[in-house]
């Protein structure tokens, strides 16, 4: 995103509207529309939810090449919002005394897991995790605050072999085949289907009727494909098996009532929901990705930062906020929330071009929320500290 757009934005802002930030606000249509053309974002989806309630929904743009409508039930890419929706899941486990957020898995599986051999298919290839016993010191816990000492995805080192890059629970690093491990603890070790669990206890739960952690054919009536930063465009991917880091299709107006759900607690004992967004692990390095950079000088590290559980959670001007990004070549997704306001934003979109306008959306509806930006996309001249 251009400074010069960004500086003619907020001059008219401020003629107009003195940019004050509400949910149907001119400024935020002009903004979101003016920042498409700017962009060349083909589509976008907002939610805006205070005190707990859903109060906007609004959506701009197309959902396919053919220039059909993107509307508020069209199915989007959830990606990697998944991860939160997953944790709410466990912290419902762990109240049911199935799950202990501070046990081994090691206790929950009926043998080692190095021993759990051709599941590469679904999972991961855990036999690489051979010979080296700290994956005993894994827990519920530090799998979920992306501290587990994995890569994003074993198939992604150099060798495509899973492995330890320093001691479970010791530092932050975002890990995709963490969620997966534990998806693959409450399946194999307790025996549960996670596409069913999340069914019943979240989709189901709040009305999200056009969500699934697998593609559902009912979804090819009104379904969103992407676009790429080069401009091509993307089919959406038939997601045939649940994954926990990022298989879930859901819509905005499906998502808004989640997030709602998930600010006012619906659905676990308050303190449940407290930990989800309790500090759980400083983030000491300057950016998200790569996942194993170095640790960051003082001077570079984003103040208050820290991992939740399946969120990351900051201190701002109104307190404490946390958020969780979605992205892959095709889509950009991004869900912030003030914990004491219960306010959210949630936007999806189906073009990853989109993303630069992020910062100033969330800006518009909830005021200044000390965002770290810069962590969650790395350094771009449009994302401020």
């Amino acid at each position: 995103m251009t400074s010069t757009f960004f500086r003619s934005f907020l001059v008219s802002c401020l003629l107009l509207t003195g940019c004050a930030t509400g949910d149907s606000g001119h400024a935020l249509d002009k903004y979101v529309v003016q920042g498409m053309r700017e962009t060349g974002a083909q589509g976008l989806a907002i939610a805006v939810v205070r005190g707990g309630v859903v109060t906007r929904v609004a959506t701009w743009g197309k959902r396919n090449a053919r220039g059909e409508p993107l509307t508020p039930d069209t199915v989007m890419y959830g990606a990697s919002l998944t991860k939160a929706v997953f944790a709410y899941t466990v912290m419902q486990l762990v109240e049911e005394g199935r799950l202990d957020l501070d046990t081994s898995i090691a206790a929950y599986l009926p043998k080692a897991l190095p021993e759990y051999a051709g599941e590469a298919g679904r999972y991961a290839a855990w036999q690489h995790l051979a010979g080296d016993e700290r994956w005993r010191k894994l827990t519920p816990r530090i799998l979920l605050t992306h501290s587990a000492g994995f890569s994003n995805f074993g198939f992604l080192e150099p060798d495509g072999k899973l492995k330890f890059h320093f001691d479970p629970g010791s530092r932050y690093a975002y890990s995709g085949d963490g969620l997966i491990l534990l998806q693959f603890v409450i399946e194999r070790g307790l025996g549960l289907d996670l596409g069913k669990e999340m069914q019943r206890r979240v989709f189901d739960r709040f009305g999200m009727k056009r969500t699934s952690m697998t593609w559902r054919p009912d979804f090819a009536t009104n379904l969103a494909d992407g676009w790429k930063e080069d401009g091509s465009v993307e089919a959406h991917d038939e997601r045939s098996k649940t994954r926990a880091a990022g298989s879930m299709d859901t819509t905005i107006r499906d998502f808004a009532e989640f997030a709602a759900a998930y600010v006012r607690g619906d659905g676990l004992q308050p303190g449940s929901r407290a930990e989800l967004t309790r500090p759980q692990l400083p983030i000491l390095t300057a950016s998200q990705f790569p996942s194993l950079q170095a640790i960051a000088p003082p001077e570079r590290r984003h103040r208050d930062l820290t991992a939740g559980l399946g969120v990351i959670t900051f201190d701002g001007p109104q307190g404490r906020g946390f958020q969780k990004g979605g992205h892959n070549d095709s889509t950009g997704n991004t869900w912030v929330c003030l914990e004491r306001q219960q306010s959210c934003v949630v936007i999806l979109s189906n073009d990853v071009r989109a993303e630069p306008l992020f910062p100033e959306i969330v800006r518009l509806i909830l005021g200044e929320t000390g965002m770290p930006w810069s962590w969650e996309y790395g350094p771009r001249s449009w994302a401020r500290p």
